[in-house]
């Protein structure tokens, strides 16, 4: 590179190049660049370890975040290939293990780290993570207890996530052998590693939507098993996806991940926890013999409940027969009143038969004809005493007749048309409304005028008589000659 110059009076307004001076200016993009393969070579391969903060997705699926210690941050970036395959859920306050290479920003003259991967540090960090997640869920309400479900007492079909291949499905398959063989639906499935979470959260999505009567059973009840081992092992089972699919399950669902000291937050979400696949088993459904032995029982107890108020009911009527008197002892007061009674009203029907015929014949003796003629007599007198004379209505029929023909007389006078006969005329507007004054007449373009033996139609003048719609009027120089009406 060229020395600078030590004398002050050497520089000027304008750069020029010096003798012996080979080393040119360079622009902002070539260092830029150069800058940015010597920190790449220098640092192609690193592992920080530092707290996460500013995490960030992209909606490109790019993860940012930045790497910070108690004396220095640096920028990180995830492309979206290598953040799909993240183990866990990154969130500010972790502290995490970051493997990668430094590079240089060059818009912003700043250097990063590209992530390739990027871990929890160490099994601490993991629980802590494992407790952050734990708490934020709860918080939402998945792990409410009133949320749970009773398992069905008798399943007829039972659904299974877990891996085909371990033992954990042998075991579960043989305990339900055993105890009451059911129709099994296993759905295969990752239980750790990359994917694991993804494959068990649709899983259990996919039973939960199956419909019943469909082409396939829809399970009484989901168990979600797997075998034991490490924290890390386990995983899967903490992600959100998974206990968020748990949680929303339409069917009721035993978690059974790891052995019984293993705790994992699907064992919060499901409604029952199993602390083994095999007594998840033993949970999703009772032992036949012993139901077998129960029913038995309970037949024999349900014949002797009912034979037995039978019997005390004999023993009872049998008792109770004794004590009762013979049929005819009963009845002999009875029959000997009904003896009684018959006599009584076959003697009241003849003394009642006497007597009509007595009343009968004093009323026929007052029935004569004399009788008769006499009670007419007497209603025509009354009759002739009430003198209704004819003149007493045909006078108030007269006078109201004669009011009758005054009122006739007067409407014939005030009839509009009446004036007619003494030489007047109605004007109307085409709608047949009579007009009065002369500015309504004038505004009309065609008029009728009703005298006495008929109507005549007639303009005014001024206004130009309306077209017929069928022929339209002849043509002539003549100037109208009609005379103005109110002229």
């Amino acid at each position: 590179m060229a020395t600078p110059p030590n004398d002050i009076d050497d520089a000027g307004l304008v750069a020029r190049s010096r003798s012996g001076d080979n080393a040119e200016p360079l622009s902002i993009t070539e260092i830029s660049a150069l800058l940015k393969r010597t920190v790449e070579d220098r640092f192609g391969f690193v592992r920080l370890r530092g707290e996460l903060s500013g995490v960030k997705r992209a909606a490109s699926g790019h993860f940012y975040c930045a790497l910070k210690d108690e004396g220095a941050v640096i920028d990180g970036v995830m492309w979206k290939g290598n953040a799909a395959r993240m183990n866990f859920r990154a969130e500010d306050g972790l502290e995490v293990i970051a493997t990668g290479k430094l590079t240089t920003y060059p818009g912003r003259s700043k250097y990063q780290i590209v992530i390739d991967s990027l871990e929890l540090a160490g099994e601490g960090a993991l629980l802590a993570l494992l407790e952050k997640t734990r708490a934020r869920l709860a918080a939402e309400g998945l792990f409410d207890p009133t949320r749970k479900r009773r398992l069905p007492f008798l399943p007829q079909v039972i659904g299974v996530v877990t891996s085909p291949t371990g033992a954990v499905i042998r075991d579960i398959l043989h305990r339900l052998a055993d105890r009451f063989p059911t129709h099994v639906i296993v759905w295969p499935v990752l239980v750790q590693g990359n994917g694991a979470a993804e494959q068990v959260a649709a899983a259990v999505r996919g039973f939960s939507a199956l419909e019943a009567g469909g082409p396939v059973p829809r399970p009484d009840v989901v168990i979600v098993a797997r075998g034991g081992g490490s924290i890390e092992d386990l995983w899967s089972f903490n992600e959100e996806a998974v206990v968020r699919a748990i949680a929303e399950c339409t069917i009721p669902v035993i978690s059974a991940v790891g052995h019984e000291t293993d705790t994992t937050l699907a064992d919060y979400a499901a409604d029952r926890r199993a602390p083994t696949p095999t007594a998840a088993a033993e949970m999703a459904v009772p032992v036949r013999a012993d139901l077998a032995f129960t029913l038995t029982d309970l037949a024999a107890r349900q014949r002797r409940a009912v034979y037995r108020p039978v019997e005390l009911g004999r023993e009872r009527l049998a008792a109770r027969a004794r004590l009762l008197p013979r049929p005819e002892n009963l009845l002999q007061p009875q029959a000997q009143c009904l003896d009684e009674l018959s006599e009584r009203l076959r003697r009241a029907l003849g003394d009642r038969s006497a007597k009509g015929r007595e009343r009968l014949a004093g009323v026929a003796a007052r029935l004569s004809p004399s009788l008769l003629s006499r009670t007419a007599a007497e209603g025509a007198r009354r009759l002739d005493r009430a003198r209704l004379h004819p003149a007493l209505i045909e006078r108030p029929l007269r006078e109201r007749a004669e009011r009758l023909a005054a009122l006739t007389r007067v409407m014939s006078q005030l009839h509009p048309e009446k004036p007619l006969e003494r030489g007047y005329a109605i004007i109307r507007d085409a709608a047949g409304k009579a007009l009065t004054t002369r500015a309504e007449a004038a505004g009309e373009s065609a008029l009728t005028l009703q005298f006495r033996d008929g109507s005549l139609n007639a303009v005014p003048v001024g206004t130009p008589p309306t077209p017929s719609p069928r022929k339209p009027a002849p043509r002539t120089s003549r100037p109208s000659t009609q005379d103005d009406l109110f002229g």
